[in-house]
């Protein structure tokens, strides 16, 4: 019998002698398409027949696009399992890839960004809250802390963290938050068990914009969350909240919240991802009172190695076992 094939979409950056080893269990071959069209020619062509398996990363949407309807349609029938590369997986439409015959199963990483991300929120958050965006910049132009200096800014003891999206990323920055005397509230599809959230209040999404003097976007992208914070949103905030955002760009609306920042609606905010990235919307960055990152949430070398090695594991498990170790929610049932 032919071994399967193992195809790679995206460069594995760290993990290499994890990658290689999974030559045991199938070939390792990569595309040569470089856009959607040729990827698909590709199938077509019958170049990718015996794939059983994939790693794909975030960059890849170059080579392939979106995983959707139209481009699972074109997939061999020997491909089984996809195993995205990082925890949010806005790029993959679970529906499309679980109605294929038969269906394309989905992993992501689940738990392996949560500190690297949480770390990133939370250093927007400072930032933010501290007023310093203004005068990093006015240092670099040997300004000093800025002329006029900037407005004083709030330490983040006794202040309200709500966290929406309590998963572990959200987690793990309640935690963080606690350290520098932060309550915290959440808002989640369902409420947690105490024990899991650490005694963290669970409140109506209502009461969450209102009650917060930190907002931080914690929840994965899709048609339902898009959007989520919008301009009838940012009126119930407090005047003074900040507002951070490490999930996914579009789960905020960038004119509203550039309205928002310049009528006084909300304080600041901390923004590591983007609508349209790489493009940022011009009111973001001329807005002194916004932290920019430009999605360096898990820009180490620590968490991307942790990363690859769990997505070549996915693989690795589906190969042997015949199951992804960490199936996304939305395809559990059909494992």
């Amino acid at each position: 019998m032919a071994r399967p094939k193992i195809l790679l979409l995206g460069p594995i950056d760290h993990a290499n002698k994890e990658w290689e080893a999974l030559g045991e269990l199938g070939e390792l071959i990569e595309p040569q398409a470089k856009t959607r069209e040729d990827f698909i020619k590709e199938c077509q062509d019958g170049n990718l027949d015996g794939v059983v398996a994939a790693y794909r990363t975030f960059p890849s949407i170059s080579i392939t696009g979106r995983f959707d309807a139209e481009l699972v349609k074109h997939l061999p029938k020997s491909w089984k399992y996809l195993a995205h590369c990082g925890a949010g997986y806005d790029q993959i439409d679970p529906v499309a890839c679980s109605q294929r015959d038969p269906p394309l199963l989905v992993s992501n990483v689940p738990t392996a960004p949560d500190d690297a991300t949480a770390d990133t929120a939370m250093f927007l958050m400072l930032g933010a809250l501290r007023n310093f965006n203004v005068s990093m910049h006015a240092l670099r132009r040997e300004e000093w802390r800025g002329r006029p200096a900037p407005a004083l800014g709030h330490d983040p003891q006794d202040k309200v963290l709500g966290i929406l999206g309590m998963g572990g990323i959200g987690r793990n920055m309640s935690n963080k938050a606690a350290a520098f005397g932060m309550t915290t509230i959440y808002h989640n599809r369902r409420k947690l068990d105490d024990e899991k959230v650490g005694g963290a209040e669970y409140v109506s999404f209502e009461d969450l914009l209102k009650k917060s003097d930190v907002l931080s976007l914690n929840l994965p992208l899709n048609p339902k969350t898009r959007h989520i914070i919008s301009k009838e949103q940012f009126k119930m905030m407090k005047p003074s909240c900040i507002i951070v955002n490490t999930a996914r760009g579009a789960v905020i609306n960038e004119a509203a919240l550039v309205e928002a920042l310049d009528e006084g609606l909300i304080a600041g905010a901390g923004l590591d991802v983007f609508e349209e990235e790489p493009k940022i919307h011009p009111g973001l960055v001329k807005n002194d009172k916004v932290m920019l990152l430009p999605h360096m949430g898990t820009w180490t070398l620590e968490t991307q190695y942790k990363m690859e090695v769990w997505a070549i594991d996915n693989i690795r498990s589906a190969l042997t076992k015949g199951k992804l170790m960490s199936i996304i929610p939305e395809h559990e049932s059909l494992a």
